[in-house]
């Protein structure tokens, strides 16, 4: 090749993989929400303009009333198909998970077959290891007539088909039948008997896994949950670090494997339950959207087998 070709070959290769690491992401919201709030369109607004990337908030239904009532599945197969159409994310994207829209967002990277590939995965408050109580009822006698119903009943047939917290609540001293019972987190989380290895494969592809817990949330129970932390089976006395769950140490989802590729971030943040700070957002969220090391990994190399014609 002329060697006054070069430049020119270069500069369109590196434009070319510059546009193309900047990835698109989506924001799957919370129990309670839609779209369309002001909080949301806000946080989704922000976060574009400050990453410089395209954000696109992904409804379910009609948004906060099926939030609470479809089962977690099903909303995960509505994201699934609405993703899989989105041409602008058919390039990859990143996920922005907030509360409950983490196991939807989980459940799409682990299920969601023949969709684009998913970079990284900021999380907001997810109830990843499950939970011990019901979102968003937390005192008052009324919570508490409640919490006790749906504790008592809560893996029966009829309230994890019409109640989405249900299919990741986790009673630690009722773990046979949450294992036999529970519609949606047992999968999720690989747990024995399921043990699915696309599953694990798919979550330990992930660029980067950053994993935030809010150090006042009195939403999640535990709050350790946002980092897969959890009661041990049998007993409540205690809340084990992630490292120390069978969750990790067993690697059922690929956790292990992606903190010892130093792919995953522990993120404590002060704040009650997704209650982020801009400046937090601009810390712990902005910078892993605007990350993409297979783009530069990839830009490297064609610049090598340019340089070398």
């Amino acid at each position: 090749m002329p060697a006054s070709a070069k430049p020119v070959l270069t500069f369109f290769v590196f434009v070319l993989v510059q546009t193309a690491s900047c990835l698109p992401f989506i924001v799957l919201h919370g129990i309670g929400d839609q779209c369309s709030n002001r909080g949301i369109t806000q946080f989704t607004t922000l976060l574009g303009n400050w990453s410089g990337n395209d954000g696109y908030c992904i409804e379910v239904g009609d948004g906060t009333w099926d939030s609470w009532v479809l089962p977690l599945q099903e909303q995960t197969e509505i994201v699934c198909r609405k993703v899989k159409e989105m041409t602008e994310l058919a390039g990859g994207y990143n996920i922005v998970g907030l509360s409950q829209g983490n196991l939807i967002g989980r459940g799409v990277i682990e299920f969601c077959d023949g969709g684009p590939p998913v970079n990284n995965f900021i999380s907001l408050a997810g109830p990843h290891a499950g939970i011990a109580n019901v979102p968003f009822c937390e005192s008052g006698l009324i919570c508490l007539l409640v919490d006790s119903l749906l504790k008592m009943e809560v893996y029966s047939n009829y309230i994890q088909e019409h109640l989405a917290p249900s299919n990741y609540i986790k009673i630690p001293t009722d773990i046979p039948a949450y294992l036999k019972d529970c519609k949606f987190l047992p999968a999720l989380n690989n747990e024995p008997p399921y043990e699915n290895s696309t599953f694990k494969e798919r979550f330990s592809s992930l660029n980067r896994l950053v994993l935030i817990m809010f150090e006042q949330d009195n939403v999640l129970v535990p709050r350790e949950t946002s980092w897969f932390g959890y009661y041990p089976d049998g007993s409540f006395s205690e809340i084990l670090p992630p490292q120390q769950t069978n969750l990790y140490t067993e690697d059922w989802i690929g956790l292990k494997t992606l903190d010892e590729a130093g792919k995953v971030e522990f993120v404590s943040v002060r704040g009650g339950h997704l209650a982020i700070s801009k400046s937090d957002m601009r810390k712990h969220v902005v910078p892993y959207l605007k990350e993409n090391s297979t783009a530069i990994f990839q830009k490297k190399n064609i610049l090598e087998q340019v340089s070398s014609l």
